[in-house]
């Protein structure tokens, strides 16, 4: 995803719920959501509160995307190969999303943000299978283990993460082993282990499906 240059927060605010782009801050009193929750932009008073159909769908699919940090064009990539699989075309895109390498690093406190996981990832300081992975968007397979690389540096970085972020819950399909610093993909996430069960997938189908 191109980088976002602007104040994250407005993202949130758009969506009317934490998109926890901030990582621990947003659980913080200088949550902006929480201090001002009303969509950013001059005369917020005066816009239309009832969403078109259109709308609706529109805000669900910007919504994922803001969550997992694609682009318009990588989603569009991840919806056909959604729509390629077997099953609901909707689980499977969330399955798929979910399966990012830095979604993994972000999920279970291995980072302090995502954009902090996308940071380790292209910087090389994290390995999957002992294997330098630098690519953010890769996928995770059952089986893989997820560690920082052989370095002093990238163990200390993702060793002082798991610290600050003890008390994060992870997510069903993932096993953290806290002393060795890894994570290992015990299967495929499912609809319920999606973390952002708010996200109505039907809608995202019904908008990329025209």
């Amino acid at each position: 995803m191109s980088r976002v240059t602007g104040p994250v927060c407005r993202l949130c605010r758009r969506e009317g719920f934490k998109l926890f782009l901030k990582g621990r801050r947003c659980e913080s009193e200088k949550c902006a959501v929480d201090r001002r929750n009303v969509p950013p932009g001059m005369n917020v008073n005066n816009r239309p509160k009832r969403l078109s159909d259109y709308g609706v769908h529109l805000r669900e699919k910007q919504k994922a995307k803001r969550i997992y940090g694609v682009r318009e064009r990588q989603f569009k990539r991840l919806f056909h190969m959604a729509e390629r699989m077997k099953g609901n075309t909707g689980v499977n895109l969330l399955s798929i999303l979910e399966r990012r390498l830095d979604n993994v690093v972000d999920a279970t406190g291995m980072s302090l943000s995502r954009s902090h996981a996308r940071q380790l990832i292209t910087h090389g300081h994290v390995a999957v299978n002992g294997r330098k992975v630098d690519i953010p968007s890769y996928m995770v397979r059952a089986g893989d283990v997820i560690a920082p690389v052989a370095k002093e540096r990238a163990r200390k970085l993702v060793a002082d993460c798991l610290e600050l972020n003890a008390d994060k819950p992870v997510p069903n399909w993932l096993a953290l082993d806290k002393e060795a610093a890894s994570v290992r993909v015990n299967n495929l996430p499912a609809r319920e282990d999606v973390r952002f069960q708010n996200i109505q997938e039907q809608f995202i189908v019904e908008i990329c499906s025209k």
